[in-house]
């Protein structure tokens, strides 16, 4: 197991652990033992390679940063819709077909776009890869799409999946 404590993946178990204690918002014994455990096994799972499981850090940075700017660029227009006297609103549910390796990341994107104000994960087909989506404005329909697209991209990067039976 020691052969495997690179100094990549050590800086890795470090941030990961750092990043468990800010979400419990307190360092104790317990929140450094519990982050480092679950960080260590996480990282164990295939950090470098494109192993099922691996992480790539810097992929997961960009889509966090998508996701937090969809956060306040939505929070923002929903807020200027309710506020706005005349509704402007044009309801639609679409499906959103994604590509193939979207079906391992499913939940992440249905979590993703539902969590940004505006836009709701309304049904899934994890079989065919596809999203059904309420929006509020039909006319973004086509710029909806693919982010989506885009969204399903930026997770098969940050955690591709290889198939499983697939060589290594």
């Amino acid at each position: 197991m020691m052969s495997n404590l690179t100094t990549r993946r050590a800086l890795t178990v470090l941030g990961l652990t750092v990043a468990w204690c800010a979400l419990w918002q307190t360092i104790s014994f317990a929140n450094i033992a519990g982050g480092l455990v679950l960080s260590t096994i996480i990282t164990g799972l295939g950090v470098g390679t494109n192993a099922h499981g691996s992480v790539r850090l810097v992929p997961l940075l960009k889509l966090a940063g998508v996701i937090f700017l969809d956060l306040v660029s939505s929070t923002i227009n929903v807020a200027v819709e309710v506020l706005t006297p005349t509704d402007y609103t044009d309801e639609s549910i679409i499906a959103v077909p994604l590509p193939a390796h979207a079906k391992e990341h499913m939940l992440l994107l249905v979590l993703a776009i539902t969590l940004t104000p505006g836009t709701a994960v309304v049904d899934t087909d994890t079989d065919e890869a596809i999203i059904y989506l309420h929006l509020l404005h039909d006319s973004r329909r086509d710029e909806t799409v693919a982010h989506a697209e885009r969204l399903a991209e930026l997770a098969n990067q940050a955690l591709p999946v290889q198939p499983i039976g697939a060589a290594s």
